[in-house]
Formats: C-alpha cells, structure tokens, sequence
C-alpha cells in the first residue's frame, strides 16, 4: 500500500475497526474512506455492489462482522451464521467485480476445533469438531477463509485472512449479554463495587486458558501483514501467553478495586478448556505485541469509565 492508496475499513465504529484506522492513520495513509451501518448495510448486496462500483477502493479491510460472547452466541446463531455470510460475500464478491488490489477479512480463534493440539497452528483447522457454543459464528468466518483462497485460485486475486486470539481494548462492547470475557469482567467488577456487594458470580469453573490480545496490537499487526503477507493460508495473530480465566477475574479485580468474594458457577458451560494460538508465523516475519495483558486491562477500564 501507498500512502494515498484508497482504502476501505469496514466496520470502523466497531472495536476492531476503530483501532485499524487510528493504526493507519498514524502511520500517514491519508485516503481511508468510512461508512456507517446506517450509510451502507454490507449485508444488502446491491448497495454494497454500488458502494464499491462507486468507490472503488484498492484495499479494503473487512473488519464489519456481528459478535459477541458465549451468551449471545448461544441465544442467536441464527443471525450469528447468516449476518456474517452475507457481509463475506457481498464484499468479498465486490472487491472481485471491482479489482480490488488487496482484502483482509478478521476472523477468531474460535474457527478452530474445540480439541486439538496446543499451541494450535493454522493446519489444524477443519480438522475436528468444533465448539458448539460458537459454532454459527465460526462456520461463518470458515466460509470466509475459504471463500478468499478460492477466489485467490479461480481469479488470481490478493485475499487474505487474519485470525487473532480473543481481543478486548478501546471501544469494546460493555454489555453483559452480549460482550466477551474482559469487558463482561469490567462491568461485573466495577458494578459490585458501586453497589457494595459481597461477591460477584462468574460462569464455569475458572480454569480454562485464553490468549488475549490487545486491540491496538492487532491493528498494528493487521496493517503490517497488508503491507507484507501475500499467501492465501490464514495467519494466527496472538502473544503466545495464556491465563486462566480464575487469575485473569484476579487481575480484573484488582484493578478495578473491589474487594468482595469471586464465585464460580459449575453449573455454566466453560467452553473450549485451553485455547493458545501457534504465532510463529507471524513472528518469525517480524512481528511482535507491544502492550502487557494488565497495561491493556488498565486502558480497558479507564475507557469503560469514559463511557459511563
């Protein structure tokens, strides 16, 4: 990419996107177009063939997508398996019929199967069933992926596929229905805390492993693969560090300040019980994160407060 290359981010009012802009806008790309879902719903495939017909953007970075937590993906996969197919391929098929130079769609961690070898590498995708929690969700950016190395093979085009490792950071989705574990761990925290109460329940039993990663991390790494990645196999995108979700709530507590009791319900699901992505990839093309999991916790809350 050019510095004045034309350049699409979509999703940026989402956590993801929000960060990609300010990564490339740091770094001097000075010809990004935005829009909103209430100026263009990627999920109308003639408005979005319009969009890029009229636009005509070199690179996009699809970073639109519907997310959230165990809770909401468990109460609307529906919406979860269909919302995403449909932004996928009508921006992966406009970027085609429009000579789209480069495209990066954002994908999870949770396309991978709930049991198979840790650190989990990139060739073990498809390879076992996946978690039934996430599932809607994660067929969806499997369909993704795919979608792009086909199109690579049949076209000759330039698309490529990034999955991190569970992100929290600025601009995160604090409601507790729907949001992923850092931020639901922020609002219950910080909720017992004003309201003096004795303890706060979290689900399952508090030891399964996560690998969390730090927004402006990945934007960075994002903007790093557009400028140097070009093969159609997805890349992982993550620190290597894992802690249980029991020391991440430990962590949480603390900074935020309350001093009640942590309970923990086993009568709620765990999900996946250790989930560590293989990085190498990544870092043996010279990469690495920048921000601690406590440094980014701490920035987390502070935006939360901001919000309030």
């Amino acid at each position: 990419m050019d510095k004045d290359s034309k350049i699409y981010v979509a999703g940026h009012t989402g956590m993801v996107g929000s960060s990609i802009l300010r990564d490339l806008t740091k770094k001097g790309y000075n010809n990004i177009i935005v829009r909103t879902h209430a100026e263009l719903d990627l999920m109308n495939q003639s408005a979005t063939e319009t969009f890029f017909k009229t636009e005509k953007p070199e690179y996009v970075f699809l970073a639109a997508a519907k997310v959230g937590g165990i809770i909401a993906n468990k109460t609307y996969p529906a919406e979860f398996i269909t919302q995403n197919l449909l932004i996928e391929c009508n921006v992966i098929k406009s970027s085609y019929m429009n000579n789209v130079k480069k495209l990066m769609i954002l994908g999870s961690s949770c396309i991978y199967p709930k049991v198979c070898p840790q650190p989990i590498k990139e060739k073990s995708l498809l390879t076992a069933p996946l978690e039934t929690s996430n599932e809607a969700y994660a067929i969806a950016k499997i369909a993704g992926i795919k979608m792009c190395q086909h199109y690579n093979t049949q076209y000759g085009t330039n698309y490529i596929s990034v999955m991190p490792s569970s992100i929290y950071g600025l601009n995160d989705n604090y409601d507790i229905n729907n949001s992923h574990v850092i931020p639901a761990l922020i609002v219950k925290m910080h909720t017992a805390k004003t309201e003096n109460k004795p303890i706060v329940e979290l689900w399952g039993s508090g030891t399964p492993l996560r690998e969390f990663l730090y927004v402006d991390d990945l934007a960075n790494a994002c903007t790093f693969l557009m400028e140097t990645y070009e093969d159609s196999e997805h890349i992982n995108i993550g620190t290597g560090n894992e802690i249980s979700i029991k020391d991440l709530a430990e962590i949480v507590k603390n900074i935020v300040g309350y001093q009640g009791e942590l309970v923990f319900d086993l009568s709620k699901p765990d999900g996946t019980l250790r989930k560590v992505l293989d990085h190498s990839k990544i870092s043996n093309m010279g990469w690495k994160p920048k921000i601690e999991l406590r440094e980014g916790i701490i920035n987390a809350y502070h935006d939360y407060l901001n919000k309030l």
